[in-house]
């Protein structure tokens, strides 16, 4: 099976369905941000605020090479702007098979917990119409990248289960 890359702006759901996606094909899973966390023993917000996002891009790389170089197969969530930077894209694709999650902004706003604001450098202090300005302007500057997903899944009215099936359709298992 390989491996299988989940891409898509932040809150799309890249870590939720990568879990549920692993359990049905039986490989582990993988968060590039969690991983970031583990290894740096600081939050994604932290090294953003404290090294900066140039410094935080490139141990994200080191992190994607490592768990490709890890995992024979696995479902691997990235970071929402992993895919955008360098040409982590173009790795991922040659590396696995690459599925954008992709959600308008509206109905990624909605999914956001406060919490789930907070943890996000981006987006703290902004308020709900601000959010999906600021998402709807920084998706449009991602999408060039996200788009180049082998298989791109819209996601807004497909629940979490059929979008499962539909990638374990498309990886063929």
């Amino acid at each position: 099976m390989g491996l299988i890359f989940l891409v898509g702006y932040m809150g799309c759901g890249k870590s939720t369905l990568g879990r549920r996606l692993a359990r049905r094909l039986g490989v582990p899973f993988v968060d590039t941000d969690s991983r970031v966390e583990e290894r740096e023993g600081a939050s994604v917000s932290d090294l953003f605020r404290y090294e900066g996002e140039q410094r935080f891009r490139e141990i994200e790389r080191e992190v994607l090479d490592a768990s490709i170089a890890e995992y024979p197969s696995a479902v691997i969530s990235t970071g929402g702007g992993l895919p955008v930077w360098g040409d982590n894209m173009a790795r991922m694709n040659a590396a696995g098979c690459t599925v954008y999650l992709r959600r308008s902004a509206e109905n990624i706003a909605g999914r956001l917990s406060p919490y789930g604001r907070r943890k996000r450098p981006r987006l703290q202090g902004l308020n709900d119409e601000e959010l999906v300005a600021f998402m709807t302007r920084d998706m449009a500057s991602r999408e060039p990248f996200y788009s180049r997903a082998k298989l791109i899944l819209a996601c807004d009215s497909l629940p979490d289960d059929e979008l499962v099936e539909r990638i374990v359709a498309h990886v063929g298992r």
